[in-house]
């Protein structure tokens, strides 16, 4: 019987990712994992900053916190303070109103998202990317 996915080529594969599969499939003891931007333990774990706890125990103590749904662009406090982070808080962009920020889950998928927008909404055509970026950036 065949799939009715059978006629779809398989993408190649992200480059990171596959990086780290190389690495995992490699039996050498001294081999570093350089691929994916995360801290491991020795024995290869996931390693929290200790930073990281302690903002999760504070968060988790904080009783003014909720579940609800945030605004569609996200918390205004997180996404002006990462803007001026990113442009400089005397930015002339800032400064004339022509700069925002847009708080979105993960890397690849916002960069999607929002390339999707600006090209359906706004008709534009080009995306600048760094050089060198992952391939699934592009």
């Amino acid at each position: 019987m065949s799939s009715f996915f059978s006629g779809v080529t398989e993408a190649q594969p992200i480059e990171v990712f596959y990086m780290n599969k190389l690495y995992l499939d490699e039996t050498d003891s001294r081999k570093v994992n350089l691929t994916i931007g995360a801290y491991r333990t020795e024995e290869g774990k996931p390693w929290v900053l200790p930073v990281v706890h302690e903002a999760e125990k504070r968060l988790a103590a904080d009783e003014t916190l909720n579940h609800e749904y945030l605004p569609v662009l996200g918390y205004e406090p997180f996404c002006n303070a990462a803007r001026d982070l990113v442009l400089g808080s005397d930015s002339p962009a800032i400064k004339e109103g022509r700069a925002f920020g847009v708080q979105c889950l993960s890397g690849t998928g916002s960069l999607r998202a929002g390339a999707e927008f600006l090209a359906r909404l706004l008709g534009l055509k080009t995306a600048y990317v760094s050089d060198p970026t992952w391939y699934n950036f592009v």
